[in-house]
């Protein structure tokens, strides 16, 4: 889902344009991950950044089976301990995926999954030219 605003927005420095992928994501990149997520004082006050390692479709599938497609990868730390329920938004110069869920926040064996937004370049450049 693309969202249209009713008025442009103000770029700043705190308004910036992001880029869409040009490529999708490889097995061992890291994806730098950010937001305002829950930290273990409930919900962060200053934003937090974590690097995850893109994980390869074998793992992925080990975890949650046929439910993954070509249109999703993982990312994390096979041994848990931290996850993108922390810090809830992906923070790169362009915009690679979306969280799209996980099995159990920062614990073992179970990595976020994301949407593989270059999936979906042609679509969002073909849906904003028509708007």
């Amino acid at each position: 889902m693309l969202i249209k605003l009713k008025k442009p927005v103000t770029l700043n420095e705190y308004v910036k344009p992001i880029r869409l992928p040009e490529k999708c994501s490889s097995v061992g990149e890291k994806c730098l991950v950010s937001g305002w997520g829950r930290t273990a004082a409930g919900s962060a006050s200053v934003l937090q950044c974590l690097n995850l390692p893109v994980l390869s479709e074998e793992t992925c599938k080990s975890v949650y089976g046929e439910i993954i497609t070509k249109n999703m990868f993982c990312a994390g730390f096979v041994k848990g301990g931290k996850d993108s329920c922390q810090v809830c938004n992906r923070f790169l110069p362009f915009y690679m995926c979306v969280i799209s869920f996980g099995g159990n926040c920062d614990k073992p064996d179970y990595p976020g999954v994301y949407t593989e937004v270059c999936r979906y370049t042609e679509w969002i450049k073909s849906t904003i030219a028509k708007n």
